[in-house]
């Protein structure tokens, strides 16, 4: 089963508007820390038993500690920023790991494999560098019918049908174990429209806005993962976090 492109209305070239969206982000913005966010309990848990650990598009906004822990990155400014902190930065995509195969306890992807084209040829690569029995956390935005222009600003190519999402996981080698609520994206309507005139029309002032003003109030406001066995229900949900354990090579679950 391939990887779900229906739900990108609008799609153009992923790539190219990463790298200048993040790229006008990051370079605005300074370094959160990883215990600010609701997925910090989750990861503190894991941290004694994953000493070899990989997270993949961080941004500057990193869910797992800097010391010790390798990131890539599409953007100079972050991979630069995280070198300064004591991290083992690299630039690099999702979908060609500089590593060799079961390398990593711990890969983290947050709000990463929406913005590729192949996406099950990226959760394959982070399933190939994940060590047998090593544990996959990335989250995604699900249902075609939450689309909306901030999708298409922000460079996402897609959006999941959940079930769908067992498939393509289990092409890639990789065993959902749990799951959750997830994201900060605003969805009131009117909110979001004038959050994307902004970022259209007035970019510097409107990521000085975000990165002093919603997302601090985003982090705040943050509600404590509520983790379900398998896949949770999604009814009325935007977005979901993964814990995924690698099972075998891809296509062979063991």
């Amino acid at each position: 089963m391939p990887g779900n492109k229906e739900a990108a209305p609008g799609a153009r070239d992923a790539a190219a508007t990463n790298h200048s969206f993040y790229d006008a982000l990051w370079s605005q913005t300074r370094l959160a820390r990883p215990d600010r966010f609701n997925t910090w309990p989750l990861i503190s848990g894991l941290l004694p038993g994953s000493p070899a650990r990989l997270e993949v598009g961080p941004g500057l906004r990193p869910r797992l500690p800097l010391a010790g822990t390798h990131f890539i990155d599409i953007s100079a400014s972050v991979i630069e920023q995280l070198n300064a902190r004591g991290a083992v930065a690299r630039m690099g995509e999702a979908g060609a790991l500089p590593y060799g195969d079961r390398k990593f306890d711990l890969v983290c992807a947050f709000d990463i494999i929406e913005h590729v084209e192949n996406d099950l040829g990226a959760l394959t690569e982070l399933s190939r560098v994940l060590k047998q029995d090593g544990l996959l956390i990335f989250s995604v935005p699900v249902h075609a019918e939450f689309w909306t222009a901030f999708d298409d600003l922000v460079g996402h190519v897609r959006r999941y049908d959940p079930a769908q999402l067992i498939g393509i996981l289990a092409q890639a080698g990789l065993v959902l174990e749990q799951s959750a609520v997830f994201g900060m994206q605003p969805t009131n309507p009117r909110l979001l429209r004038w959050g994307i005139w902004f970022l259209t029309h007035k970019r510097g002032a409107a990521l000085f806005w975000y990165n002093w003003v919603f997302l601090p109030l985003g982090i705040l406001c943050q509600r404590r993962l509520k983790l379900s066995a398998g896949l949770l229900d999604t009814r009325g949900v935007a977005e979901i976090v993964l814990i995924c354990r690698h099972g075998g090579y891809p296509g062979h679950i063991s």
